[in-house]
Order: C-alpha cells, then structure tokens, then sequence
C-alpha cells in the first residue's frame, strides 16, 4: 500500500521555515499541556520520519488482512494515555462503520489521531483538527482513506446523473464529493464507483498538501507527508491512490 505516494520535496526559504516556527509556537502555546515537536527539546515516541510512519501503517495493514494482528489487549497504556498522546499518523477516514482505521492497521489507542466524515472529505474543521495533529501533537504523516463501496460517493454519482437534491444537511457531503465524481466520469472508467473514489482521495492530498499556512510549510519542510490509499471492505486490504 501507498508505493506511489510522491517523496518529492519542494525547495522552502529561510523565511518560511522562520514563519513555520512562529506559527507552530503560536498553536503549541495555546495548549499548553500537550506535547508538541516545537516545544521539546527530547524526542517525543512520534518523533519519527514520514516515512517510517506509512512503513508503520502499511506493517499494521499487512497484520490485518492476514489475520495476525497483535494489538488486543486494549487496556495496555491506559494509564500513561491519561496524561499524553503521541500518536504518528493521521487518518482522513469515512464514517463507514465497516472500516475501523485502529483495526485496519493494527494499531492501539493513541497511535492514530483519526478524523472521521461520510466521504473522507476534507473540510474547514476536518483541516484545523489534522493542524492540531501534526503541529500540536507532531503527527508526521497524514493519510486521506477512501473505502470500497463508499454510500457517500455512490449517492453522490446518482446525484451528478439524475439531478437529484437529497434532504436535510446530505447536500452538503454531494457538493463535497461531487468534483472528484465528475473528473472521474470524465474519463469514462470500466467502475466509475471505485474510479471515483480514488479521485477524491487523490484530490484530497492535494488539497491538503497545499493547505496554507501550516500543512504546506510543513510538508515544504520534510516534515509532513500526506498520502492517500483506498481500503478494500472485503479483503481488508489498503492500496495505494
């Protein structure tokens, strides 16, 4: 899983990695209990590469779907939970109740700090609580996880081809999807379902890749990855987008 996501670097100036330190002090000062990269001067548990947190994710995956997980006993390190989080990787998920991204990647409470929405989306809130994340808590890898046999994309398809306007707040995750279900059906795909789905995760990395002002200056800096892969219902699998 994610073997393509892109290791590509950008160049960044002196001055935006000084503006990245302002901005990360600024948000680490709001929460003053809470363990933050820019506030320690010893490397936290999550202190660890990008990288090595999507090796993390795709070992855990591996476990999974072969049925060998080794993370059951939940109660382990409940204490010392109570006290700090540090975990390596956010997780941009649907709400789908068939795909639980603890479970799916065989890790244990406060390795993942996992924002959930119908549609693994990306909004204004879902983006201040991936900042909290990675500047606050040091979480040095974002992946955006798309599932096989979305109802969110799948009612969003229906919505482009029929017109149709669904009621109380629903409209508000169609328009959300409904870019990534148009550049999908543009290419005439075999599975527009699951073409689709790719194409909204691969448009949320982009949109979180380039997020100002703290995602991009931290991904600018090597100091964030963000990567995007859809999980398989059935085999529990999670390819690379």
């Amino acid at each position: 899983m994610c073997e393509q996501c892109n290791n590509d670097v950008p160049n960044f100036s002196r001055r935006s990695l000084f503006g990245l330190g302002l901005a990360a002090t600024a948000a680490a000062a709001a929460f003053p209990t809470l363990p933050a990269w820019s506030k320690t001067t010893s490397p936290a548990p999550n202190a660890i590469s990008p990288d090595e947190a999507l090796k993390r994710l795709q070992e855990g995956n591996a476990r999974y779907a072969a049925n060998t997980s080794r993370n059951k006993d939940f109660s382990a390190g409940r204490a010392a939970r109570a006290s700090a989080q540090y975990p390596f990787a956010s997780i941009v998920s649907c709400a789908d109740s068939r795909l639980a991204p603890e479970l799916a990647f065989d890790q244990g409470l406060g390795d993942l700090f996992v924002v959930r929405v119908a549609g693994n989306f990306t909004n204004e809130d879902g983006l201040a609580s991936l900042e909290y994340g990675s500047v606050v808590l040091g979480v040095p890898l974002i992946l955006v996880l798309g599932h096989s046999n979305c109802g969110a994309v799948n009612a969003t398809i229906k919505a482009v081809k029929e017109g149709t306007t669904l009621p109380g707040h629903l409209p508000s995750l169609i328009n959300a999807i409904r870019p990534a279900v148009v550049a999908a059906e543009a290419r005439k795909p075999a599975d527009l379902l699951a073409e689709a789905t790719a194409e909204n995760v691969r448009l949320n990395v982009k949109y979180l890749q380039t997020a100002k002002p703290l995602l991009a200056d931290l991904v600018a800096a090597g100091k964030l990855k963000v990567a995007g892969a859809v999980y398989d219902i059935a085999t529990g699998k999670v390819t690379a987008v």
